[in-house]
């Protein structure tokens, strides 16, 4: 199917964390269902992290999303929502459409709604210039962005074989992973004038911040039984921890060598297998 071949595509130029999980999830059901999900919120996150489009327009963009995934759309009705920025979008955000519609179709309807309820709260939190200011505000930035997401991957989970989660757990692995991002991408947010960090917080505090959600991360993740499910999730978690203490020895970032090691790791410490994972 050449949309997904294309999906992979994107997905591989796109997220270092998330093309090995998904590209190793069985074909076809679950890793269309996760990679359309994936791909549809990348969409809304591009918008969200563009450097040169104002606040006002991102949320204009964001609503547009949210607006046409309520309807009953096909994937060109994308193209008239988003003409008039379309220049300035990267692809992944252009071919929404197309990612929406590779989910099946008995659990599309679930990603069509996360995506749309997330853009709706991204489109509020340009207005408000992603204004953080306290815990709380970061509590329900991490959620809008990312809590909700991991609520989505318990429901994909139940969808494909029935596995049952904890939904405040599932917020947390969701959390996790966002609270990293944010503090890797510390200097890059400041330089496009958007603060993330609590008044009065520094590194250590939302590293312990972090810390916190990677716990209840790994509780969800212990629970989970032996399968694909079991080996998407401990993939990021591991390298979520690996990314905190490289950053707490000085560095930004995993080279590929790092982040193959730590996956083959992680998935033998689960009894998982490593399959074709140099290949990835």
């Amino acid at each position: 199917m050449l949309i997904r071949d294309e999906a992979l595509d994107i997905l591989r130029e796109t997220s270092r964390t998330f093309y090995i999980p998904i590209s190793r999830l069985p074909a076809g059901g679950l890793q269309d269902a996760v990679m359309a999900g994936y791909l549809c919120l990348r969409a809304v996150d591009e918008v969200e992290d563009h450097p040169d489009l104002d606040n006002q327009t991102k949320a204009m963009i964001l609503r547009s999303i949210s607006r046409v995934l309520q309807t009953d759309f096909d994937c060109t009705s994308f193209d008239e929502a988003l003409e008039p920025w379309a220049s300035s979008l990267q692809e992944v955000t252009l071919r929404v459409g197309d990612w929406a519609l590779l989910a099946p179709e008995s659990i599309a309807p679930r990603v069509w709604e996360a995506t749309s309820t997330m853009a709706e709260r991204m489109a509020g939190w340009a207005e408000d210039a992603w204004e953080v200011r306290t815990e709380t505000d970061l509590d329900r930035y991490t959620f809008s962005v990312a809590g909700s997401v991991g609520l989505l991957l318990s429901d994909l989970w139940a969808w494909y074989d029935g596995t049952q989660t904890s939904r405040v757990e599932a917020v947390g692995f969701g959390r996790a992973l966002q609270t990293v991002n944010i503090l890797r991408n510390r200097t890059e947010d400041l330089q496009r004038g958007v603060d993330f960090f609590p008044c009065g917080w520094g590194m250590d505090e939302v590293r312990t911040y972090a810390y916190r959600q990677l716990a209840l991360a790994q509780t969800y993740t212990s629970r989970l039984s032996p399968g694909p499910v079991l080996e998407f999730c401990v993939i990021p978690l591991a390298l979520a921890h690996a990314t905190l203490e490289t950053m707490a020895n000085g560095h930004q970032k995993l080279n590929r060598g790092a982040v193959l090691q730590i996956v083959s790791d992680a998935l033998a410490a689960n009894g998982l297998s490593r399959g074709d994972l140099v290949g990835s």
